[in-house]
C-alpha cells in the first residue's frame, strides 16, 4: 500500500501539465495585446470627441447672445430696423426708470454694432445727458461721439443744446461731450471757434486722471491757435495735479516738467 501511494505522488510530480493550462497561459499575452490595441484608439477617439465638443460649445457660447445684446441683434437684423431703433430712442427718455434703463442698454449695444442706425436721434441723445438715470446718460455719452464721426453736421445742429448740457451732466456725460466735440473739430476746423471755450473749460476743471485722458483727446483734434491755447491750459494745470499724472501728460506733450517737480 505504501509503495502504491509513493508511486502515485511521484507520478503526479512527473506528469506533464494539461494542455488546457498552456493554452490558457498562451492566451494571456494575446488578451493583453488585444486590450492595448483597443484602448489606444478609444482614448484617442475620446480626446478628439472632447476637443470637438469643447470647440462647439465655445463657438456656440460666442454666437449666442442674451438680454440687451440679443434684442439689439434682432433689431439690427430686422428689415424695419430704423423704426425699431426710433422706438428704443423714445423709450430712452421714458419716465419709468426700468424702461429707460433697458432701452439705454439696447442703445449701448447698437452703438458698438451699427451706430449708423442712430444718426437721426441726436436730439434725444442730447436730452439724455441731463437725465437723472446714470445708465441713460451713459447711452447718450456713447452714442454722440460715434454719430459725430459718422455725421458731424447732424450733431452740429444741436451744438447749443450740447454745450448747455455740459455744466448740468455727470462726469460720464461730460466725457461723452468732450469726445463728441473733439470728433467734430477733427471733422472740420470750422467747429473749433464754437467749441474752443467749452473744451478749454473742460481741461480747466478736470482732475488729474481726467485731464490726462481729455488732453489726449482734445489736443490732437485742435489746430493752430486753438491748439496752442488748449495746450497752455493743460501745461498750467500740471502744478495742481499729482506728479505721476503730470509726468504722463508731459511725456505725451513732449516737454519737460518744471524744476519743482524734480
Amino acid at each position: 500500500m505504501a509503495t502504491k501511494k509513493t508511486t502515485t505522488k511521484s507520478d503526479r510530480k512527473s506528469r506533464p501539465r494539461k494542455a488546457g493550462t498552456k493554452a490558457t497561459k498562451a492566451k494571456a499575452p494575446k488578451k493583453a495585446a488585444k486590450k492595448a490595441s483597443t484602448k489606444a484608439p478609444k482614448k484617442a477617439a475620446t480626446k478628439a470627441t472632447k476637443r470637438a465638443a469643447t470647440k462647439a460649445s465655445d463657438s456656440g457660447a460666442k454666437a449666442k447672445k442674451t438680454g440687451s445684446a440679443a434684442i439689439a441683434a434682432a433689431i439690427i437684423a430686422d428689415e424695419n430696423a430704423p423704426a425699431k431703433v426710433a422706438e428704443q430712442a423714445e423709450l430712452l427718455l421714458d419716465s419709468r426708470s426700468t424702461t429707460a434703463t433697458k432701452a439705454a442698454r439696447v442703445i449701448g449695444e447698437i452703438v458698438g454694432e451699427k451706430p449708423e442706425l442712430l444718426v437721426t436721434h441726436v436730439e434725444k441723445f442730447a436730452r439724455s445727458l441731463t437725465s437723472a438715470n446714470k445708465r441713460v446718460i451713459q447711452a447718450g455719452a456713447d452714442a454722440l461721439p460715434a454719430i459725430a464721426k459718422l455725421a458731424p453736421a447732424r450733431v452740429a445742429k444741436h451744438l447749443d443744446t450740447l454745450k448747455a448740457a455740459f455744466d448740468d451732466t455727470t462726469l460720464d456725460g461730460k466725457d461723452g461731450l468732450v469726445r463728441t466735440f473733439a470728433n467734430l473739430c477733427t471733422a472740420s476746423v470750422a467747429y473749433q471757434k464754437r467749441l474752443e471755450p467749452v473744451l478749454a473749460k473742460a481741461l480747466e476743471i478736470a482732475d488729474g486722471k481726467t485731464l490726462l485722458r481729455w488732453s489726449q483727446v482734445v489736443l490732437p483734434a485742435l489746430k493752430g491757435e486753438p491748439h496752442a491755447r488748449a495746450r497752455a491750459v493743460v501745461e498750467d494745470r500740471l502744478d495742481r495735479i499729482p506728479r505721476s499724472t503730470a509726468q504722463q501728460i508731459a511725456t505725451t506733450l513732449n516737454f519737460k516738467l518744471r524744476v519743482r517737480y524734480r
